[in-house]
C-alpha cells in the first residue's frame, strides 16, 4: 500500500512582479520598509538581469522535478508538493497549513540550498517545525547535501568543460573561485556555526576531484548591516589573487546557490566580471545546477538518508 508524504521544499523567495518588490525587501528587513534609495537600487538591479529575477519559475521547476524524482525513488510512498518561501507568499507557515487541511501527518523538508548554517538551512526548519508542532506532522529535515557525490560530480564536470575553453598551456595560470552567500562573522561564531568549514569541504573536493590546479574560496553578496561579515568578498579576493599570482583566467563557481539568479546574474556576471575587465584577466562562469539530474538526484540520494 502507497503512503502519502508531504514534499516541503522550501526556499528564500523572489518578486513575482514589480510591486512585490517593497513588500519583499520589507520581510528581509524584518518589517522595516527600505528607504527610496535602496528600493531603487534593488529596481535598478532586477533591471540590469532583464526585470525581475528568473528564480521564481526555476523554484517552482527544481521543486517539481525533485518531488517527481522522489516518486520514482521510492515504490511505496508517494510525495505530494509543497512549496514554502522565507520571504513571499506562499510562506512556509501557509505550506504547512496547508498539508495539514489535506491530511499530511510525515513530511520530509528540503531547502533549496546545499550547505548547513542555523542562519539559513536552519531557520527554515525551525519555522516549518514549529508550524508542524500545532498540527502534530512529523518532519523529517534535510540539513545539507553539499557532500552527495552527485553534487560533487555536477561541479567538477562544469569545471573540466570549462577548462577544456581554455588553452592547456595557460591552466597553471586559471584560478577556481568557489563561493557561497557570506553571512554575518558575529552570528556564524556564537552558533558555532558549520558554514564556512562546509563551504571550504566543498572547495577541497572540488580541487581533489577535477582537473584544476588553484583554488581559492571566497564570499559574496553581503548584506548591508554595518557589522563585519564572512570575506573575503570575491571582488576584493580577485584583486589579491590578480596581485599576488598574475592569473590571466578566473572560473566562479557559487556552489552555495543552485540556480540563476540575482546574486549570480549580478553579482557574478557583472560584478565579478567588471574586477576581470579591471585587471586583463578572463572571466567563466559555469551554468548552475537548476534542475540538473545530479543535482535532484543528489537531494534524493540526501532524502534516503533520513528518511
Amino acid at each position: 500500500m502507497t503512503k502519502t508524504v508531504g514534499l516541503l521544499v522550501m526556499a528564500y523567495g523572489t518578486p513575482y512582479k514589480e510591486s512585490d518588490i517593497e513588500p519583499y525587501y520589507t520581510d528581509i528587513r524584518h518589517g522595516k520598509r527600505p528607504s527610496e534609495e535602496e528600493l531603487q537600487d534593488l529596481k535598478n538591479r532586477y533591471e540590469f538581469i532583464g526585470g525581475l529575477s528568473p528564480l521564481a519559475g526555476t523554484t517552482d521547476r527544481q521543486a517539481e522535478a525533485l518531488r517527481d524524482a522522489l516518486n520514482e525513488a521510492y515504490e511505496d510512498v508517494e510525495f505530494k508538493l509543497y512549496l514554502g518561501l522565507k520571504h513571499i507568499s506562499p510562506y512556509i507557515e501557509e505550506a504547512v497549513e496547508k498539508m495539514n487541511k489535506d491530511g499530511i501527518e510525515e513530511a520530509v523538508t528540503v531547502v533549496l540550498a546545499p550547505h548547513y548554517s542555523s542562519f539559513s538551512v536552519g531557520s527554515y526548519n525551525t519555522r516549518a517545525k514549529e508550524e508542524a508542532d500545532k498540527y502534530g506532522i512529523k518532519l523529517h529535515h534535510v540539513e545539507h547535501y553539499y557532500q552527495q557525490p552527485k553534487f560533487i560530480e555536477y561541479w567538477t564536470n562544469k569545471i573540466n568543460e570549462t577548462l577544456e575553453q581554455i588553452p592547456s598551456e595557460e591552466h597553471d595560470e586559471t584560478v577556481l573561485v568557489v563561493s557561497a552567500h557570506s553571512l554575518p562573522k558575529g552570528l556564524i561564531e556564537r552558533n558555532n556555526d558549520p558554514y564556512p568549514n562546509e563551504l571550504q569541504d566543498t572547495m577541497k573536493r572540488l580541487e581533489s576531484s577535477s582537473n584544476i590546479l588553484h583554488v581559492a574560496q571566497g564570499w559574496q553578496s553581503e548584506g548591508n548591516t554595518g557589522t563585519p561579515w564572512l570575506g573575503p568578498d570575491v571582488q576584493d579576493l580577485t584583486r589579491t589573487l590578480y596581485n599576488e599570482h598574475h592569473y590571466k583566467n578566473f572560473i566562479y563557481t557559487p556552489v552555495g546557490f543552485v540556480c540563476e539568479h540575482l546574486e549570480v546574474l549580478y553579482d557574478n556576471d557583472y560584478e565579478c566580471k567588471v574586477v576581470c575587465e579591471e585587471i586583463g584577466a578572463n572571466y567563466y562562469r559555469p551554468a548552475m545546477p537548476d534542475t540538473h539530474p545530479l543535482f535532484i538526484g543528489a537531494i534524493v540520494d540526501e532524502v534516503k538518508t533520513v528518511f
